[in-house]
């Protein structure tokens, strides 16, 4: 008995450092993104850093403007959501409300394979295929476009968005379906009338993760993007989101030189913008269980 205790006690040490170990990492990450991002703020201002229109670091005279990178990387993340949104909420609601059991045992792990795939083979993708197809399609000089990248960046967070709505749509009660039924509501009426608001936060939610992943996404975006750091005007344009400009460049900027510092301010805000994204989802997601908790 006192053996068994002692086990027991040992196995929970065990599983309460692996639990931690995860903070440990996490808080080590953010300590060392502020300490090697906060010393660019000697040179430049936060507003110049955030809001510059230039960004030319390895220049005589360098500037550090992101406000170019910025805004590359939310044309690129809203346009992977126009792709991702209606392909994966439309991909959940299809397996789990219309799709009989044949064809969800089929096609649920075909999407979810799409997760498994490396960000490297959809890169290829974009710029043996989909390059070559949009710069004939719309004449275009390059198609390394902001375009190229928001389709492929969809596609990669289509099984994410997926995935998560469908859990959501699995947590509505059978009860709500069945009610709509008795009243009379045809199979059309009750998944866009019942379920889909019943389901609205947990779907909510899967966007959001959605657009945490495609923001986050860094060789596929580099690969196909263009990576012209210039403010964009059109889909069209090639752009350097944030994260392709930290891949491209870090491997060139001296240790400790301002180049440096300033991809780890990059780096900093990259963090900060995805871990407000898990923040809202996570509040989004605890009122949603509650919800169906109180319901039921």
């Amino acid at each position: 008995m006192k053996r068994a205790r002692i086990k027991e006690k040992i196995y929970q040490g065990i599983f309460t450092v692996l639990a931690f170990a995860s903070l440990v990492f996490l808080v080590g990450i953010v300590i060392v993104l502020f300490k090697e991002g906060l010393p660019i703020f000697k040179r430049v201002s936060i507003s110049q850093f955030l809001f510059g229109q230039n960004w030319y670091p390895t220049y005589s005279t360098p500037e550090f403007g992101i406000l170019p990178l910025i805004l590359a990387s939310v044309w690129v993340t809203l346009g992977a959501v126009i792709v991702c949104v209606p392909l994966g909420v439309g991909s959940a609601l299809y397996l789990h409300e219309l799709a009989g059991h044949k064809q969800r045992t089929i096609l649920k792990p075909l999407v979810e394979l799409l997760a498994s795939i490396p960000s490297v083979v959809y890169g290829f993708f974009g710029m043996v295929i989909l390059t070559p197809f949009l710069q004939n399609l719309f004449h275009l000089p390059t198609g390394l476009t902001a375009l190229n990248a928001s389709l492929i960046l969809g596609i990669m967070a289509t099984p994410t968005v997926c995935s998560l709505a469908d859990d959501a749509l699995s947590y509505v009660p059978k009860s709500f379906r069945e009610a709509s039924f008795a009243v009379g509501a045809n199979r059309w009426q009750t998944l866009t009338q019942v379920v889909i608001p019943a389901a609205g936060s947990g779907i909510s939610t899967a966007i959001i993760l959605g657009m945490s992943r495609a923001i986050g996404e860094t060789m596929t975006v580099l690969m196909v993007s263009g990576g012209a750091a210039v403010i964009p005007h059109s889909y069209l344009e090639p752009v350097r989101p944030m994260t392709a400009a930290i891949a491209a460049e870090m491997g060139e900027a001296p240790m400790g030189g301002d180049h440096y510092h300033a991809l780890f301010a990059i780096a900093l805000v990259l963090f900060l913008t995805t871990f407000v994204f898990n923040i809202v989802a996570e509040f989004i997601s605890r009122r949603f269980r509650i919800k169906l908790g109180l319901s039921g």
